[in-house]
């Protein structure tokens, strides 16, 4: 099952994610920490945390947006942070942003497709992706070159919402994900698709074992998932032989 930012669209779903991205972009950060109360620096922290034992040198970030977590991915120092997205607006607003930080030397953005990246094989000591892996048209090729690309014993961490299952926090999250926040959203972002549509793709995507699964099935060995503030986002790790 695939949702779709704009149902009455005839472009594919990549281009539909990347057309809505850049018509939020202005305001995506914003919303982005404003609608999750801040708890997503927190997620990326204990994400990036995770790497700290493997002292990458080389990251890749996959989907990289507005080039949060590449930010968040210096705690780590590594010698090189190549950031990609299929979103114009959103790169555009991400190089401003480390402009301003005087971080473009070691973070570098491109404009990229995440189902067909454009390095070689090996190339990557870690790889992140936040929030980013259910806007994939073809989510099973996606994750197919990210294990491509990481060189061998190197690691995909992986951050992406999930659902909470347990009485009471899944019926407030659900009344927040599919009422308070496409209101605001709508409001904010000017685009009425953006903020319906990320209720709808969370919850079409696989999350949890199933993710697990299709991690594996592209070659990812060393799996694991931990879970965040009661089932709303989970990060899951995997390695490459």
């Amino acid at each position: 099952m695939t949702s779709v930012p704009y149902k009455n669209s005839d472009k594919t779903k990549k281009q539909q994610v990347a057309e809505m991205f850049n018509n939020i972009a202005f305001r995506y950060d914003f919303l982005n920490h404003f609608l999750s109360a801040g708890i997503d620096k927190i997620w990326r922290k204990k994400a990036i945390n995770i790497l700290k034992k493997h002292n990458p040198k080389q990251i890749l970030d996959i989907a990289t947006g507005t080039a949060d977590f590449a930010i968040a991915a210096l705690d780590l120092q590594p010698e090189k942070v190549i950031g990609i997205d299929i979103s114009e607006g959103m790169l555009k607003v991400g190089v401003e942003k480390l402009k301003k930080r005087k971080l473009d030397a070691i973070i570098e953005l491109q404009l990229g497709d995440s189902e067909n990246l454009e390095f070689a094989e090996n190339t990557f000591d870690a790889l992140t992706a936040g929030f980013g892996v259910r806007n994939f048209q073809d989510l099973d090729a996606g994750l197919r070159e990210m294990h491509r690309v990481l060189k061998p014993k190197g690691i995909a961490v992986i951050l992406e919402f999930s659902q909470p299952e347990r009485f009471p926090i899944k019926q407030l999250y659900h009344f927040y994900f599919y009422r308070i926040l496409p209101f605001f959203g709508k409001i904010v972002s000017k685009d009425s698709s953006a903020y319906t549509y990320l209720p709808e793709s969370v919850g079409v995507f696989p999350y949890g074992k199933k993710f697990l699964q299709r991690m594996e099935n592209a070659g990812f060995y060393n799996l694991k998932m931990k879970t965040l503030a009661f089932g709303i986002a989970s990060i899951y790790t995997g390695e490459k032989k």
